[in-house]
């Protein structure tokens, strides 16, 4: 098993634990020969806890033995995103002039892990400031995509997408604000999943925008995105937008298949420039969905123009960002310090300037929508979209603007959502660097992973992930 260790899922792990097929120390061991074998051409991480990860997988090893582990995710590999603290390490957000910032304390999404058990690796590339979704970060390197050669990851969370497609953790912390989880997820052909507004604290995130930032996590299995979202949980009285979760409310799925599911078809997303192939793999989804037993029907969302939408929500975030870290922006509000690229120095510059007028007609356009969505959503078990109107594309092409076209209403909607691949990522035996190399020269830039989106209603993570498992158990059935 031991050249498999690193394909296995969180849930896999757990119970290979369990029954003594596997050991959590040889585990880490396995992962931390992953990443210092090919992560240097890859730069999912910014920077590795070795030594505390071993530690706390010797203990995760000692309590197996004891048959006492600690949680559901007892030496489960984890690693995070470097705008989320893990203390100890550097709490950089993929900034430069943060990168000797050290974090004293875990966020409480993080400690929340260890206390279930997880043995968190160390911190994850990530686009600088979480303003982008390329994750072509000009301080600690250029991510680059594990399933399709010489692309982006995507982003904002590009190098939580890329540690989970090369096999480096089988799940990583993220955070979205319209899209950042989800669309790495998309164009790396794993799973993200970010939660509704409020349910996983924001406490500990280097904000990029308060009212629109999420925690999510990105996995290779839906059960394993169930299970982490499962330990996330918890109302935060210090996080100014958590909402308790209603009694009784959990991740883990409820039910299996499709048959009955009501979903809506938001015709909106016609008017987005979608890339020909995402638009025939979606064509194709929406028909197998029908055969797996699910009623698909049009829907409007009244006032929701997604490339409007977009643009007011990027206005929001660098205007929220502007004002949380003027520091940014230097001393003088227009020289832009080391550390700190012109590009985001400049956007920051942006939103501050932006007239109260501007800024106002973009909060209340977007509560419209969340509105609108909420209500077009009744009736109906999820929304049904692409992940990304775009697959991955080569890190030196030019940035389609349209990125978050599809994934930002959730955030303004405070819904949760899951991205899941359109269809099952190649499968490929990571153990060895030739092995890796050989996956990735064999990849098709013409054919690479497509997302699926399901949006469900608030708190409805069951709901979005049942539909998820039955999704992606379908691959093994004949279509």
């Amino acid at each position: 098993m031991s050249a498999d260790l690193t394909r296995l899922t969180a849930t896999e792990l757990v119970a290979a634990y369990s029954n003594g097929a596997a050991d959590p120390l040889a585990v880490f061991d396995a992962c931390i020969a992953a990443i210092r074998a090919r992560d240097g051409g890859i730069r999912a991480f910014i920077e590795l806890d070795v030594e505390g990860a071993r530690a706390a997988a010797a203990a995760s090893a000692a309590r197996f033995r004891d048959g006492c582990p600690c949680g559901p995710l007892d030496g489960v590999p984890v690693a995070v995103k470097a705008n989320i603290a893990v203390r100890g390490l550097a709490w950089s957000a993929g900034v430069g002039f943060w990168r000797n910032r050290i974090a004293a304390e875990d966020a409480p999404a993080v400690a929340r892990l260890r206390a279930a058990g997880a043995v968190i690796l160390g911190t994850l590339n990530m686009h600088e400031g979480a303003l982008g979704a390329t994750t072509d970060n000009p301080h600690f390197g250029r991510c680059y995509n594990p399933a399709v050669p010489g692309c982006t990851p995507g982003g904002s969370s590009g190098g939580s997408g890329a540690a989970v497609a090369a096999g480096f953790v089988p799940v990583a912390l993220g955070t979205d604000t319209m899209g950042s989880v989800r669309i790495p997820a998309a164009y790396c052909g794993v799973m993200g999943l970010k939660p509704t507004t409020g349910l996983v604290s924001n406490t500990g995130v280097v904000p990029l925008a308060w009212s629109l930032d999420h925690i999510g996590p990105v996995a290779r299995s839906v059960g394993d995105l169930a299970l982490v979202t499962q330990v996330l949980a918890g109302f935060d009285p210090a996080d100014p937008v958590a909402e308790p979760a209603p009694a009784g409310w959990t991740a883990m799925p409820r039910g299996r298949g499709l048959a009955g599911m009501r979903l809506g078809l938001p015709r909106e997303i016609d008017a987005v420039s979608t890339e020909p192939a995402v638009r025939e793999a979606f064509a194709h989804a929406l028909d197998r969905l029908r055969d797996l037993g699910a009623t698909i029907r049009p829907v409007a969302i009244p006032g929701w123009s997604p490339g409007r939408a977009r643009r007011d929500g990027l206005l929001i975030s660098e205007a929220e960002a502007a004002e949380l870290h003027p520091e940014l922006m230097g001393p003088d509000g227009t020289t832009t310090p080391e550390g700190v690229s012109e590009s985001f120095a400049a956007a920051l510059r942006y939103g501050r300037d932006a007239s109260a007028a501007r800024l106002a007609g973009a909060y209340r356009r977007t509560a419209e929508i969340g509105v609108a969505a909420r209500a077009a959503l009744a009736g109906l078990d999820a929304f049904i979209l692409p992940t990304a109107p775009q697959t991955a594309f080569a890190h030196d092409a030019p940035v389609p603007a349209g990125q978050a076209d599809f994934t930002a209403l959730a955030n303004f909607a405070k819904l949760p959502a899951v991205s899941v691949p359109v269809e099952p990522m190649k499968s490929a035996n990571f153990a060895n660097d030739m092995t890796f190399t050989n996956f990735v020269n064999s990849a098709n830039r013409a054919n690479p992973p497509i997302g699926l989106q399901f949006i469900g209603p608030r708190f409805g993570e069951a709901a979005v992930l049942r539909m998820a498992a039955a999704w992606t158990s379908a691959f093994s059935q004949p279509a």
